[in-house]
């Protein structure tokens, strides 16, 4: 019986057999990343699943409950995904405490399901030679074996559980395929007194201090059990084709071209395809705004919620499709494999500047959201590393800056097009991406220069086969990020939007001596039957509840501060809301511009208002050099105090939270005065 299992045993009577003892089973799932562990840990626990962080760790702690038979029910933890129990990080450190018995809570594990990647073996196999030095019963989970059949590759399981000398059960976890099989040799060799394998490629007590030497004996006892009982069926000329393939995508030169193309494609498909749902999403908010109108009472519930509710959640929610799109490229391309291509080509501007290879995967998840992108900082082992890392990924342009980016186009860049096919928007929002990457790695080169200086150690990475994408897999991901989206509408821009008409409808313009202001005065003793006359008087009307509202005060408070931008206090208004949620500031404009508008008011009006808007000298506010300059704004600047909370939890420290904000907001007000201003001296 081995020593961790007697640990969890009845100390009284520890000669009675395991399997008399009523206790229940502790199984831990331990395996490389994108081995298909989380697909077979989902699939084995169902909803019975329940995350948090291990004490003092910003490692998540995953466990579930695992009906393992028909009378029992087993305790199935979750290791981080792992390239091996060497300590040299964080999650290394828990998984090797967590086989050992050492978190306080979690008993030793009564046997370890080894989940091993059919189509990678090599790569795999080399965290299953470190597991069974534990000696704790170890059971294989073969997944991708459907993939390694598309491939022609033909994996003798019974051969390599002879040269494993430890069972290996190929599994489908999506199609529960191999779950029963299993859960019998779980059950079967679970705490069992086992006798332990034999490990051929541990070196002799001599050469234990050689740690290269003992690297390649594992992969030379890992190879000759591959070429074994691995047969590859797939013809020579197809192999070739995927390195010929390769040689191009990963080209130090025609690489970079390929990706660009390939993303100035995405941003003029999002473009040109998104704009018939967008269309109809606008009008459909119209519609529920003149319904409310129609409906409901005159007064200011009816303005809150066909104002400001509905205008403003959906002013943000028009984006949907645009956002749905992105999505959908974005699982596209990680599903087919060249995701990590492209990781493979900025891993050489990136480890230029000191920033770790393995910085790039949660600079990608931040295109998406900042928020997963600095948890995926974890996997980085260098503690000074992890935290460039951390301060740069917000530079990534996330789903919450492209309504902002599409906002802008679409009021000064809409209908102009390059060499006549290629769309300027498309142009410009690319160009923001490369600028906010561009901008990280100058930022990153300097903290890894100056306060964060180490050493940068070379990047170690798989590239996946290339596979057709799973478009279930790829419409599940884009539904789940989108609903994500939703959700913050439907939650932060919802409250924004409450919370800013209180600010802009209270305190009221003072009636003295029973006389109204003096807009109200004019709406009252105009003609009735000039509606374009009233219009206007309910426009200076509602201009100026705003001017005397809160919310106008504070935005002329700050308007000498942001004036060297180009801005002016309603603009001010939507950079303050703004810190709550980058998107917000597209329904502020939307609320604040269509304050007092007619019914049936939507976004192309609110394009119009800011094509529109005039200072009180009679000079247009906006133009398309200010509609560049805000873009830049938003890219540079911290502004999602969701990000602020993640910051702060995954750094335990309230200095460098307060440092990134400080930096990007400073960063975000020089280099937009720097264009604006020099835009104005060249005549823009």
């Amino acid at each position: 019986m081995s020593s961790q299992a007697v640990s969890t045993a009845t100390v009284s009577n520890s000669k009675q057999p395991l399997s008399q003892i009523k206790k229940q089973l502790t199984l831990a799932l331990a395996g490389n990343p994108n081995a298909g562990k989380t697909t077979l840990f989902n699939a084995l626990t169902g909803l019975r699943q329940k995350v948090a962080n291990y004490s003092g760790v910003t490692v998540e702690r995953k466990e579930g409950s695992w009906r393992i038979s028909e009378t029992e029910t087993a305790r199935l933890i979750d290791l981080p995904g792992l390239y091996s129990l060497n300590a040299a990080s964080i999650d290394e450190e828990i998984a090797r405490d967590v086989l050992t018995g050492k978190i306080i809570g979690v008993p030793a594990p009564d046997c370890i399901i080894a989940v091993v990647d059919a189509t990678n073996l090599d790569r795999n196999l080399y965290l299953f030679t470190q597991l069974l030095e534990y000696k704790i019963p170890l059971v294989v989970a073969l997944t991708m074996i459907d993939e390694a059949e598309k491939n022609e590759t033909a994996i003798d399981a019974e051969k390599l559980s002879t040269f494993l000398q430890v069972p290996v059960i190929p599994v489908v976890a999506g199609r529960r395929r191999g779950l029963d099989e299993l859960s019998k040799a779980v059950l079967k060799i679970a705490g069992s007194d086992i006798e332990q394998p034999i490990l051929p490629f541990l070196l002799s007590d001599d050469s234990l201090d050689n740690g290269h030497a003992s690297i390649l004996a594992r992969y030379s006892w890992i190879a000759n059990v591959v070429q074994d009982s691995v047969v590859e069926n797939k013809p020579a000329e197809t192999r070739n084709f995927s390195e010929k393939l390769d040689n191009v995508l990963t080209h130090k030169v025609f690489g970079l071209v390929i990706l660009a193309a390939i993303l100035l494609f995405v941003f003029q498909s999002i473009f040109s395809w998104a704009q018939l749902p967008m269309d109809l999403l606008d009008n459909t908010f119209g519609a529920l705004a003149d319904l409310a109108r129609n409906n409901l009472p005159p007064g200011l519930l009816t303005d809150l919620i066909a104002d400001w509710v509905i205008a403003g959640v959906g002013g943000v929610l028009i984006f949907i499709p645009q956002i749905l799109l992105l999505f959908f490229f974005i699982s596209v391309l990680e599903d087919t494999g060249y995701m990590a291509r492209a990781a493979f080509l900025m891993d050489r501007l990136m480890s230029s500047v000191g920033l770790h290879g393995k910085a790039f995967v949660p600079l990608l998840s931040s295109f998406a959201c900042a928020i997963p992108g600095i948890m995926a900082t974890r996997t980085i082992e260098n503690p000074k590393d992890r935290l460039a890392t951390i301060m740069i990924a917000p530079f990534m342009s996330c789903s919450a800056r492209l309504p902002v980016y599409t906002l802008m186009v679409g009021a000064f860049f809409t209908g102009q097009y390059v060499f006549g096919f290629i769309s300027v928007g498309a142009l410009l929002i690319l160009s923001m991406y490369a600028l906010g990457i561009i901008t990280a790695i100058i930022v990153a080169f300097i903290l890894k220069k100056t306060i964060l200086k180490s050493p940068t150690p070379p990047l170690v990475m798989e590239l996946p086969p290339y596979r057709m994408p799973n478009f279930k897999v790829v419409f599940l991901n884009v539904f789940q990020r989108a609903g994500m989206f939703v959700k913050r509408a439907g939650t932060v821009i919802l409250a924004i939007s409450i919370i800013l008409w209180a600010l802009a409808n209270f305190p009221r313009p003072p009636i003295t001596d029973g006389v109204a202001p003096v807009a109200q005065t004019q709406s009252e003793n105009i003609n009735q039957d000039d509606e374009e006359t009233q219009k206007k008087a309910e426009t200076e009307k509602a201009a100026t509840q705003l001017s005397y509202s809160i919310a106008g005060r504070f935005g002329k408070t700050i308007e000498p501060v942001i004036a060297p931008l180009g801005y002016d206090w309603k603009i001010g208004i939507g950079l303050f809301s703004s810190f709550a949620a980058r998107e917000v500031f597209v329904s502020t404009m939307s609320i604040l511009y269509n304050v007092g508008k007619d019914e049936g008011a939507t976004s192309q009006s609110l394009l119009q208002a800011m094509r529109d808007a005039r200072r009180d000298d009679g000079t247009p506010i906006w133009s398309p050099l200010l509609g560049l300059t805000t873009m830049i704004f938003y890219l540079l600047a911290f502004q999602c105090m969701s990000t602020f909370a993640t910051v702060r939890r995954e750094t335990n420290s309230w200095g460098w939270s307060l440092f990134m904000v400080g930096y990007m907001t400073a960063l975000a007000y020089v280099v937009t005065f720097l264009v604006y201003q020099g835009g104005k001296l060249l005549g823009f």
